[in-house]
């Protein structure tokens, strides 16, 4: 048994983020002891920082103490997704924004409520939009979550071996390998996980998208039908248009469209995050785009090939919570065209609407 009370300082500390990923993935790399305790036991005591019951798979932490804390924005640092203290949006929020505000202080529609990060959501039942297979409260991982084997039941069973898998490169033959081990999608994932994020060419995420022609045509690889498992009306179905327009695929829509391609509609879309003709049509963080080849690595800029900037649910969204209601990437009621050139800012919305602002 150890009896350094300095080293029992450090192993406590350790509790709060203890998955130490790997260079530029996801996968482990470090002591066996910064994640796992065989025992939970030290001097007759639980092990520093765990509780009286002992995580499955001999665990320092569950998803919620592994992963949360504040952000540094080291390559191979854990990432945080619930601050210990209210984060900065934009600074020291990752991709997938932060459980802070459903949890702490911005109300169910700035999250998602999530066991072990949040409450039950005190106005919904169920994900809007599903189609009534969602039983339980959301969880990190396993049948009632988004990440690992969406077939088994139970955060620790579902990702169990993702975290030492091998995804140098991804893909999605299982949640290890699969982008952000969602199991099945696809992706290129961002070194920091966008603690740092630029338009262009290398400082971000790439997701996966498709040119979808109909309605009801479907993915699975794609980071939209991974929303769409519980969010399927949103995405798709037969007869959700109408007859007519189900066939047509195309404007006027009753909901936003998804895996839709803005290059192969054109028009104002064809001058996305580029409505003065400046900066050539480049990636934009704030309302990102997906690809349909992710062989190209990092996309450069968008708009130059057909299926290089599909619309996805990420592209409005953070899958984690943001201070936006709806979990939206900006604030929605405050997005206001402009009437003149001068104050136009190229911004939420408009980042793809181009022509609804004034230029």
């Amino acid at each position: 048994m150890m009896k350094d009370k300095g080293m029992k300082l450090m192993l406590a500390l350790v509790a709060v983020g203890c998955m130490l990923p790997g260079a530029a993935y996801a996968r482990v790399s470090g002591q066996c002891s910064n994640c796992h305790t065989m025992h939970n036991s030290q001097d007759g005591d639980v092990f520093p920082g765990n509780t009286a019951t002992p995580n499955e798979a001999l665990t320092i932490g569950d998803c919620q103490g592994c992963h949360t804390g504040a952000n540094s924005g080291a390559v191979g640092s854990v990432p945080m997704v619930q601050g210990t203290a209210a984060p900065t949006y934009g600074t020291n929020t990752l991709a997938g924004g932060s459980f802070w505000w459903v949890s702490q202080t911005g109300g169910d529609a700035t999250g998602h409520n999530v066991a072990g990060f949040a409450g039950v959501d005190g106005d919904l039942a169920t994900p809007p939009g599903d189609s009534g297979s969602f039983a339980n409260q959301l969880t990190c991982a396993g049948t009632q979550g988004c990440h690992g084997d969406r077939t088994v039941t139970g955060d620790f069973a579902a990702i169990s071996g993702s975290h030492h898998a091998d995804d140098t490169t991804i893909t999605g033959a299982n949640s290890g390998t699969s982008y952000r081990f969602l199991n099945g999608i696809l992706g290129i994932e961002d070194a920091d996980w966008e603690f740092t994020a630029t338009d262009g060419t290398v400082d971000h995420n790439q997701y996966y998208g498709v040119a979808r022609t109909a309605d009801t045509e479907d993915d699975t690889d794609t980071i939209s039908a991974l929303c769409a498992d519980c969010h399927g009306e949103f995405h798709s179905g037969a007869g959700d248009l109408g007859t007519a327009r189900d066939a047509g695929f195309s404007s006027p829509w009753i909901r936003h469209p998804t895996d839709i391609d803005m290059n192969a509609v054109g028009g104002e879309y064809a001058a996305y995050n580029d409505p003065t003709g400046t900066n050539g049509n480049e990636y934009s963080v704030v309302a990102p785009v997906a690809s349909n080849n992710m062989a190209n690595g990092v996309l450069d800029s968008v708009l130059d090939a057909p299926g290089d900037a599909v619309v996805t649910c990420i592209s409005c969204h953070r899958a984690h919570g943001t201070p936006n209601d709806d979990l939206l990437r900006w604030d929605y009621s405050t997005v206001q065209a402009h009437t003149t050139a001068t104050d136009d800012n190229n911004d939420g919305c408009f980042i793809c609407h181009t022509t609804k602002d004034d230029q």
